[in-house]
């Protein structure tokens, strides 16, 4: 079986880094945790990979804005090391702050003519951590294959995905791109809070470029890697494995 390689890659403020990796390892994958400054230094280090994930936390202190500095960084001194990255059929994810990060660098939403788009600030004006229920998209995107609901837990403050171009949210979300929305109790997507925990436009939780192969999302679902990191598994309620496990699962065997 062929080994799967997935790079962590971490900054000052990231503090998801482990976690991360570790839930890469539990997926099968060979899980390795690098400096930013390291692959800036020597892009050609991006060749031992198929995955690149940029993790959670606050990089930079988020000082200039969530993800912002993080961004800058790759724009002008990683942007052609990740673009060849992709060409040749690699991986990107981005969570949480990683998320923010694909955003502020235009790499997503990813796609010719796509409209300004961003991640701002939570309707709520604070800072909200709570377990949260969630509908995939599959068909575009190898880190999502099914439709059945997941629950994740989100920490944030600035996670409400909003575009300049209302329109073009029609359209990703006909075309698959939307792969990841807020629900309420009956399965349907949601603004409303706190079902909706920041007020993203049509409920959008997880989004990927054209080719489904950079995927950004605002829950961590390396946090829940394993049944008992679900807050009610005393009383019987979670899956075998946590739900966030799928999504690491998923795009390792979509590259082996």
């Amino acid at each position: 079986m062929a080994e799967v390689r997935a790079l962590v890659l971490r900054a000052p403020g990231t503090n998801c880094d482990e976690e991360t990796a570790a839930a890469w390892t539990r997926a099968g994958a060979v899980a390795e945790t690098l400096r930013l400054t390291q692959i800036i230094d020597d892009p050609r280090l991006l060749d031992r990979f198929q995955v690149v994930t940029f993790p959670g936390g606050f990089s930079y202190g988020d000082d200039l804005g969530a993800g912002r500095i993080f961004a800058s960084r790759i724009g002008t001194e990683l942007s052609d090391g990740l673009r060849r990255f992709h060409e040749r059929g690699g991986l990107l994810l981005g969570i949480c702050n990683g998320f923010q990060v694909l955003m502020k660098a235009g790499l997503l939403p990813g796609g010719p003519g796509d409209p300004p788009s961003s991640l701002t600030n939570n309707l709520s004006a604070r800072f909200e951590a709570r377990w949260i229920r969630l509908l995939p998209t599959a068909g575009l995107s190898p880190f999502l294959v099914d439709d059945e609901p997941i629950t994740l837990p989100v920490a944030h403050g600035e996670g409400r995905f909003v575009t300049s171009d209302p329109a073009a949210l029609d359209r990703w979300i006909a075309s698959g791109r939307v792969v990841l929305r807020y629900i309420d109790s009956e399965n349907r997507p949601t603004e409303e809070f706190p079902a909706n925990p920041n007020g993203s436009m049509a409920g959008v939780a997880g989004f990927c470029d054209p080719t489904g192969r950079i995927f950004g999302l605002m829950p961590h679902p390396e946090r829940h890697i394993e049944r008992h990191h679900h807050p009610r598994w005393t009383r019987g309620e979670g899956k075998p494995e946590g739900d966030g496990l799928r999504i690491f699962r998923n795009a390792v065997a979509a590259l082996r």
